[in-house]
Protein backbone atom coordinates (compact mmCIF):
# COMPACT_ATOMS: atom_id res chain seq x y z
CA UNK A 1 0.00 0.00 0.00
CA UNK A 2 1.05 3.42 -0.94
CA UNK A 3 -0.13 6.62 0.96
CA UNK A 4 -0.20 10.00 0.07
CA UNK A 5 -1.05 13.57 1.29
CA UNK A 6 -2.64 15.67 -1.51
CA UNK A 7 -1.89 19.85 -0.53
CA UNK A 8 -4.97 21.23 0.28
CA UNK A 9 -4.97 24.62 2.31
CA UNK A 10 -5.10 23.03 5.59
CA UNK A 11 -1.68 22.14 7.09
CA UNK A 12 -1.93 18.56 6.92
CA UNK A 13 -3.13 17.53 3.47
CA UNK A 14 -5.70 15.16 2.52
CA UNK A 15 -4.91 11.53 2.79
CA UNK A 16 -4.62 9.64 -0.59
CA UNK A 17 -3.80 5.83 -1.63
CA UNK A 18 -1.64 5.51 -4.42
CA UNK A 19 -1.47 2.76 -7.21
CA UNK A 20 1.92 0.47 -6.62
CA UNK A 21 2.91 1.86 -10.43
CA UNK A 22 2.71 5.53 -9.08
CA UNK A 23 -0.07 6.20 -12.00
CA UNK A 24 -3.39 6.37 -10.30
CA UNK A 25 -4.49 8.09 -6.72
CA UNK A 26 -8.28 8.31 -5.28
CA UNK A 27 -9.30 10.21 -2.12
CA UNK A 28 -9.21 8.35 1.54
CA UNK A 29 -10.44 11.08 3.48
CA UNK A 30 -13.66 9.43 4.00
CA UNK A 31 -11.47 6.42 5.94
CA UNK A 32 -8.67 9.02 6.85
CA UNK A 33 -8.71 12.78 6.68
CA UNK A 34 -4.68 12.56 7.03
CA UNK A 35 -1.75 10.19 7.29
CA UNK A 36 -1.27 11.52 10.87
CA UNK A 37 -4.48 10.56 11.65
CA UNK A 38 -4.16 6.77 10.03
CA UNK A 39 -1.31 6.06 11.89
CA UNK A 40 -3.24 6.79 15.43
CA UNK A 41 -5.57 4.66 14.40
CA UNK A 42 -3.93 2.17 12.27
CA UNK A 43 -5.20 -1.06 13.35
CA UNK A 44 -8.98 0.16 12.36
CA UNK A 45 -8.38 1.92 9.51
CA UNK A 46 -5.70 -0.06 7.35
CA UNK A 47 -7.88 -2.76 6.18
CA UNK A 48 -10.23 0.22 4.80
CA UNK A 49 -7.29 1.40 3.41
CA UNK A 50 -5.66 -1.94 1.91
CA UNK A 51 -9.07 -2.61 0.26
CA UNK A 52 -9.05 0.88 -1.33
CA UNK A 53 -5.59 0.32 -2.16
CA UNK A 54 -6.34 -3.03 -4.24
CA UNK A 55 -9.12 -1.67 -6.36
CA UNK A 56 -7.34 0.85 -7.20
CA UNK A 57 -4.42 -1.53 -8.55
CA UNK A 58 -6.59 -3.64 -10.09
CA UNK A 59 -8.45 -0.66 -11.96
CA UNK A 60 -11.56 -1.22 -10.62
CA UNK A 61 -12.11 2.30 -8.64
CA UNK A 62 -14.39 4.86 -9.10
CA UNK A 63 -13.26 8.44 -8.48
CA UNK A 64 -9.70 7.66 -9.45
CA UNK A 65 -6.96 10.47 -10.86
CA UNK A 66 -3.85 10.99 -12.39
CA UNK A 67 -0.73 11.00 -9.50
CA UNK A 68 1.24 13.83 -9.70
CA UNK A 69 3.78 14.23 -7.39
CA UNK A 70 3.95 18.02 -7.93
CA UNK A 71 0.60 18.35 -6.16
CA UNK A 72 1.48 16.23 -2.86
CA UNK A 73 3.15 17.77 0.52
CA UNK A 74 5.47 15.14 2.65
CA UNK A 75 3.76 12.56 3.57
CA UNK A 76 3.36 14.17 6.51
CA UNK A 77 3.28 17.76 6.17
CA UNK A 78 4.25 17.72 9.96
CA UNK A 79 4.98 15.79 12.62
CA UNK A 80 4.86 15.66 16.30
CA UNK A 81 8.40 14.30 16.39
CA UNK A 82 11.51 14.01 13.70
CA UNK A 83 14.49 11.80 15.04
CA UNK A 84 17.13 11.85 12.57
CA UNK A 85 20.44 8.84 13.34
CA UNK A 86 23.58 8.26 11.62
CA UNK A 87 23.15 4.92 11.06
CA UNK A 88 25.97 4.25 8.29
CA UNK A 89 29.29 4.54 10.56
CA UNK A 90 31.28 5.39 6.85
CA UNK A 91 30.10 8.55 6.74
CA UNK A 92 30.81 9.47 10.54
CA UNK A 93 34.27 8.24 9.96
CA UNK A 94 35.31 9.14 6.31
CA UNK A 95 33.90 13.09 7.56
CA UNK A 96 35.73 12.90 10.96
CA UNK A 97 38.90 11.93 9.13
CA UNK A 98 39.04 14.21 6.81
CA UNK A 99 39.43 16.82 9.42
CA UNK A 100 41.79 14.48 10.93
CA UNK A 101 39.77 13.33 14.02
CA UNK A 102 39.32 9.83 15.06
CA UNK A 103 35.95 7.89 15.38
CA UNK A 104 35.37 7.45 19.21
CA UNK A 105 34.57 3.87 20.51
CA UNK A 106 31.25 4.64 22.04
CA UNK A 107 29.86 5.53 18.52
CA UNK A 108 30.02 1.92 17.97
CA UNK A 109 27.67 1.26 21.06
CA UNK A 110 24.99 3.74 20.55
CA UNK A 111 23.77 5.44 17.72
CA UNK A 112 23.68 9.14 17.39
CA UNK A 113 20.69 10.64 17.02
CA UNK A 114 19.38 14.35 16.93
CA UNK A 115 15.67 15.40 17.52
CA UNK A 116 14.98 17.95 14.27
CA UNK A 117 12.57 20.70 13.80
CA UNK A 118 9.21 19.08 12.34
CA UNK A 119 6.79 21.71 12.58
CA UNK A 120 6.89 21.68 8.84
CA UNK A 121 8.20 19.72 5.84
CA UNK A 122 8.50 20.54 2.83
CA UNK A 123 6.67 19.20 -0.26
CA UNK A 124 9.08 16.44 -2.46
CA UNK A 125 9.00 18.98 -5.52
CA UNK A 126 8.95 21.95 -3.60
CA UNK A 127 12.36 24.20 -3.84
CA UNK A 128 14.58 24.23 -1.23
CA UNK A 129 14.54 28.02 -0.08
CA UNK A 130 18.13 29.14 1.58
CA UNK A 131 18.90 32.72 2.10
CA UNK A 132 22.96 32.04 1.35
CA UNK A 133 24.86 30.19 -0.91
CA UNK A 134 27.84 30.95 1.77
CA UNK A 135 26.12 28.49 4.42
CA UNK A 136 27.57 25.62 2.77
CA UNK A 137 24.29 23.83 1.66
CA UNK A 138 24.04 20.28 1.35
CA UNK A 139 21.89 17.12 0.55
CA UNK A 140 21.49 14.25 2.58
CA UNK A 141 19.50 11.68 1.30
CA UNK A 142 18.16 8.79 3.67
CA UNK A 143 15.23 6.39 4.54
CA UNK A 144 12.83 6.96 7.12
CA UNK A 145 10.21 5.54 8.80
CA UNK A 146 6.97 6.16 10.48
CA UNK A 147 6.07 4.46 13.91
CA UNK A 148 3.01 3.83 15.51
CA UNK A 149 2.78 4.83 19.15
CA UNK A 150 5.60 2.78 20.52
CA UNK A 151 6.95 1.91 24.52
CA UNK A 152 9.72 3.15 26.54
CA UNK A 153 12.44 0.61 26.59
CA UNK A 154 11.49 -1.10 24.06
CA UNK A 155 13.48 -4.11 22.05
CA UNK A 156 15.27 -4.46 18.84
CA UNK A 157 13.25 -7.26 17.96
CA UNK A 158 9.35 -5.58 19.51
CA UNK A 159 10.51 -2.13 17.76
CA UNK A 160 9.79 -3.99 14.13
CA UNK A 161 6.38 -4.54 14.64
CA UNK A 162 5.99 -0.59 15.15
CA UNK A 163 7.39 0.21 11.83
CA UNK A 164 4.21 1.20 9.85
CA UNK A 165 5.86 2.93 6.86
CA UNK A 166 8.65 3.79 5.13
CA UNK A 167 9.66 6.63 2.88
CA UNK A 168 12.89 8.96 1.55
CA UNK A 169 14.76 11.89 3.04
CA UNK A 170 16.43 14.62 1.60
CA UNK A 171 17.47 16.58 5.00
CA UNK A 172 18.82 19.81 3.80
CA UNK A 173 22.70 20.55 6.04
CA UNK A 174 24.03 24.02 6.18
CA UNK A 175 27.28 22.88 6.30
CA UNK A 176 29.41 25.83 7.17
CA UNK A 177 27.03 26.82 10.34
CA UNK A 178 27.16 23.11 11.61
CA UNK A 179 30.26 22.57 13.09
CA UNK A 180 30.23 26.21 15.45
CA UNK A 181 26.91 25.16 16.66
CA UNK A 182 28.27 21.19 17.56
CA UNK A 183 31.05 23.72 19.64
CA UNK A 184 29.04 24.64 21.51
CA UNK A 185 27.61 21.23 22.69
CA UNK A 186 24.77 21.97 22.66
CA UNK A 187 23.57 20.26 18.84
CA UNK A 188 21.61 21.42 15.40
CA UNK A 189 19.25 23.92 14.98
CA UNK A 190 20.38 26.52 12.15
CA UNK A 191 22.65 24.29 10.71
CA UNK A 192 19.99 22.00 9.53
CA UNK A 193 17.54 23.59 6.82
CA UNK A 194 14.29 22.52 5.35
CA UNK A 195 13.25 18.46 5.23
CA UNK A 196 11.72 17.05 2.31
CA UNK A 197 10.11 13.13 2.04
CA UNK A 198 9.31 10.77 -0.88
CA UNK A 199 5.75 11.81 -2.30
CA UNK A 200 4.71 8.41 -0.85
CA UNK A 201 5.58 6.49 2.00
CA UNK A 202 4.71 2.78 1.75
CA UNK A 203 3.90 -0.37 3.99
CA UNK A 204 6.69 -2.55 4.23
CA UNK A 205 4.89 -5.33 2.33
CA UNK A 206 5.44 -3.20 -1.09
CA UNK A 207 9.27 -3.35 -0.51
CA UNK A 208 8.85 -7.57 -0.44
CA UNK A 209 12.31 -9.44 -0.53
CA UNK A 210 13.82 -6.29 -0.10
CA UNK A 211 12.91 -5.21 3.83
CA UNK A 212 14.45 -7.59 6.89
CA UNK A 213 12.25 -6.00 8.99
CA UNK A 214 14.70 -3.30 9.88
CA UNK A 215 16.21 -1.97 7.09
CA UNK A 216 16.12 -1.80 2.90
CA UNK A 217 18.75 -4.07 0.71
CA UNK A 218 18.75 -1.64 -2.34
CA UNK A 219 20.29 1.30 -3.69
CA UNK A 220 19.65 4.80 -3.04
CA UNK A 221 20.08 6.78 -5.70
CA UNK A 222 21.09 10.75 -6.11
CA UNK A 223 21.69 13.23 -8.65
CA UNK A 224 22.77 16.38 -8.80
CA UNK A 225 21.90 19.05 -11.96
CA UNK A 226 21.13 15.50 -13.60
CA UNK A 227 24.55 14.25 -13.05
CA UNK A 228 24.57 10.96 -10.75
CA UNK A 229 26.32 11.57 -7.31
CA UNK A 230 25.49 8.22 -6.43
CA UNK A 231 23.70 4.69 -5.81
CA UNK A 232 25.04 3.56 -2.35
CA UNK A 233 23.29 0.44 -1.09
CA UNK A 234 20.85 1.22 2.05
CA UNK A 235 21.15 -2.60 3.08
CA UNK A 236 25.07 -2.37 3.25
CA UNK A 237 27.05 -0.82 6.43
CA UNK A 238 23.87 0.34 8.19
CA UNK A 239 25.91 -0.46 11.42
CA UNK A 240 22.34 0.44 13.27
CA UNK A 241 18.93 -0.72 11.89
CA UNK A 242 15.06 0.67 12.48
CA UNK A 243 14.87 -2.09 15.06
CA UNK A 244 17.99 -0.41 16.96
CA UNK A 245 17.20 3.28 16.60
CA UNK A 246 13.54 2.72 17.92
CA UNK A 247 15.42 0.97 20.94
CA UNK A 248 17.79 3.25 21.17
CA UNK A 249 14.96 6.16 20.84
CA UNK A 250 12.83 4.63 23.72
CA UNK A 251 15.08 4.27 25.92
CA UNK A 252 14.18 7.46 28.40
CA UNK A 253 10.45 8.20 26.69
CA UNK A 254 7.50 6.52 24.89
CA UNK A 255 7.35 7.38 20.90
CA UNK A 256 3.58 8.90 20.34
CA UNK A 257 2.50 7.64 16.74
CA UNK A 258 3.15 9.69 13.57
CA UNK A 259 7.52 9.49 14.56
CA UNK A 260 9.54 9.65 11.79
CA UNK A 261 12.77 8.15 12.25
CA UNK A 262 15.79 8.80 9.52
CA UNK A 263 18.79 6.85 9.23
CA UNK A 264 21.16 9.68 8.44
CA UNK A 265 22.71 10.07 4.92
CA UNK A 266 23.11 6.18 3.56
CA UNK A 267 27.07 5.27 3.05
CA UNK A 268 28.91 2.43 1.90
CA UNK A 269 32.72 1.91 2.75
CA UNK A 270 32.98 0.77 -0.88
CA UNK A 271 32.99 4.38 -2.49
CA UNK A 272 32.53 2.78 -5.71
CA UNK A 273 28.83 3.55 -5.41
CA UNK A 274 29.07 7.20 -5.23
CA UNK A 275 27.53 9.52 -2.34
CA UNK A 276 23.82 10.52 -0.96
CA UNK A 277 26.02 14.21 0.23
CA UNK A 278 28.45 16.06 -1.06
CA UNK A 279 30.71 16.72 1.96
CA UNK A 280 31.09 13.01 1.97
CA UNK A 281 32.48 13.21 -1.68
CA UNK A 282 34.46 16.65 -0.49
CA UNK A 283 35.32 14.35 2.20
CA UNK A 284 37.17 11.34 0.39
CA UNK A 285 38.93 14.46 -1.79
CA UNK A 286 40.11 15.62 1.33
CA UNK A 287 42.01 12.65 1.92
CA UNK A 288 43.20 11.26 -1.07
CA UNK A 289 44.04 14.89 -2.55
CA UNK A 290 44.92 16.82 0.38
CA UNK A 291 41.60 19.47 -0.11
CA UNK A 292 37.76 19.34 -1.67
CA UNK A 293 37.15 20.28 -4.87
CA UNK A 294 33.31 19.33 -5.48
CA UNK A 295 31.39 22.81 -4.91
CA UNK A 296 28.53 22.60 -2.22
CA UNK A 297 24.93 23.77 -4.03
CA UNK A 298 24.52 27.33 -5.75
CA UNK A 299 21.26 28.76 -6.17
CA UNK A 300 19.56 26.88 -9.32
CA UNK A 301 20.95 23.69 -8.72
CA UNK A 302 18.71 21.15 -8.64
CA UNK A 303 18.70 17.01 -6.50
CA UNK A 304 16.94 14.67 -7.06
CA UNK A 305 16.70 11.65 -4.83
CA UNK A 306 15.00 7.94 -5.85
CA UNK A 307 15.06 4.58 -5.06
CA UNK A 308 13.89 2.03 -7.82
CA UNK A 309 12.99 -2.22 -7.57
CA UNK A 310 14.78 -4.93 -8.98
CA UNK A 311 12.69 -4.14 -12.50
CA UNK A 312 13.84 -0.19 -12.74
CA UNK A 313 9.93 0.92 -11.16
CA UNK A 314 10.12 4.01 -8.85
CA UNK A 315 8.78 2.73 -5.68
CA UNK A 316 8.80 6.27 -3.25
CA UNK A 317 8.33 8.86 -6.31
CA UNK A 318 11.11 11.51 -6.48
CA UNK A 319 12.06 14.08 -4.23
CA UNK A 320 13.06 16.63 -6.96
CA UNK A 321 14.35 20.20 -5.35
CA UNK A 322 15.84 23.29 -7.03
CA UNK A 323 17.80 25.58 -4.39
CA UNK A 324 16.41 29.12 -4.55
CA UNK A 325 17.45 32.41 -2.70
CA UNK A 326 15.41 33.49 -0.37
CA UNK A 327 13.20 36.60 -1.55
CA UNK A 328 12.35 39.08 0.87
Amino acid sequence: MKLASLKTETRDGALIVVSRDLSRAVSAIDVAPTLQWAVENWNAVKPQLQQLSDALNAGDVAGSFVFDESEVASPLPRAFQWLDGSAYLSHVELVRKARGAEMPDSFLQEPLMYQGSSDYFTGPQDPVIVASEDWGVDLEAEVAIITDDVPMLCSPEEAKQHIKLVMLVNDTSLRHIIPAELNKGFGFLNGKGVTAFSPVAVTPDELAGNWDGAKIDLPLTVHVNNEKLGSPLAGVDNYFDFSRLIAHATKTRTLTAGTIIGSGTVSNHDRSQGFCCLSEKRALEVVNEGKAKTPFFKFGDRVRVEMFDAFGHSIFGAIDQEIQALKR
